[in-house]
Formats: C-alpha cells, sequence, structure tokens
C-alpha cells in the first residue's frame, strides 16, 4: 500500500504481550514514517466495533494480531475487512484460504510436530528441565491473488514469487 499513510492493528488487550506488541508495532511505524491506529478486540462483538473505528481511522491497511480469538473469528475478520475493502495482512495462512489478503507467520504444522516430539521424548523419561527451547524457524507467506484483484492491487511479482502458497 504505497500510499497509505495510517496502518492498523487490531490486537487482544486481554492478551499478556498487548501493551509489548502495541509498544513495538508504533516504534516500527514511527520508524517507517507511518501513524498507527491501535484498535483492541476480546470479543467477537468487540471485533465489530473495531471495524466501526478502522472506517473511521481511514487506515490504508489492517494487520490482524496473533491471537486464538482472532484464529477462532478469521471468517469474521475476512468477511469485515472485505466488506471495507481493506487490505489485511493475517498472522497465518488459514484466513487467506478464507479469503483473506496475505498471511504470514509460523508453520503451525511444525509447531504440532514439534510438540509431539517433546511429548514423545517426555514420555520416554527425558526432564523436560533439561530439554532445550527451540523456536520455529519455519514461516509461511500466503497471498490470495484473486483478493487482490478484487481490491484493486497489483502485488510485486518479487513478492508473489517468495511465496509459499499463491491462491489464484
Amino acid at each position: 500500500m504505497p500510499n497509505a499513510t495510517t496502518i492498523a492493528v487490531l490486537l487482544n488487550p486481554k492478551s499478556a504481550s498487548f501493551a509489548a506488541q502495541a509498544k513495538q508495532l508504533q516504534e516500527a511505524a514511527r520508524t517507517k514514517g507511518f501513524q498507527l491506529a491501535v484498535l483492541s478486540a476480546a470479543t467477537e462483538q468487540q471485533i465489530n466495533e473495531a471495524f466501526v473505528t478502522l472506517a473511521q481511522s481511514h487506515a490504508g491497511a489492517l494487520l490482524i494480531g496473533g491471537d486464538p480469538l482472532f484464529a477462532s473469528a478469521r471468517k469474521q475478520l475476512v468477511a469485515q475487512a472485505a466488506s471495507q475493502s481493506v487490505p489485511t495482512m493475517f498472522h497465518d495462512s488459514s484466513a487467506v484460504a478464507d479469503g483473506g489478503l496475505i498471511g504470514y507467520g509460523p508453520s503451525f504444522a511444525d509447531a504440532y510436530r514439534l510438540a509431539g516430539e517433546y511429548t514423545g521424548r517426555i514420555l520416554k523419561g527425558e526432564k523436560p528441565a533439561e530439554m532445550p527451547v527451540v523456536r520455529l524457524d519455519k514461516f509461511n507467506l500466503s497471498i490470495n491473488l484473486r483478493t487482490a484483484k478484487q481490491l484493486g492491487l497489483t502485488l510485486p511479482p518479487g513478492l508473489i514469487a517468495i511465496a509459499d502458497e499463491v491462491i489464484e
């Protein structure tokens, strides 16, 4: 969104990381020369209210924070974003399959595999305190070109080329 001056982010205020996320995103937006509109929602009804606020903010794009509430309400979020014609980036690719524009986040398949491996190791007698902390290093980028077309967007070919999944 090269002409956007304001970007909105939707976060859950009940999340333990809400304040830290909002602060980090404010700093990142300021560094890049954007205004950031922080929207909050802790219920599905508040999601609807946040989209009313989004319309008033005139944000050129929306980032959906990673939160279990937003994962379970992804179809609602996709529908709301479509109704307002706002380009939206989600924290995982499942929303892209439902019509979201872009998803970028950790590979949940890898996370579940790793959880299974650790569970197996614990069941075989390893002590959790002695096991290394492992971070996921695979992130998936998914793009829905149908949604981009509906929004009147032309995405850079380089972005499409590096995507793990492209829905046409």
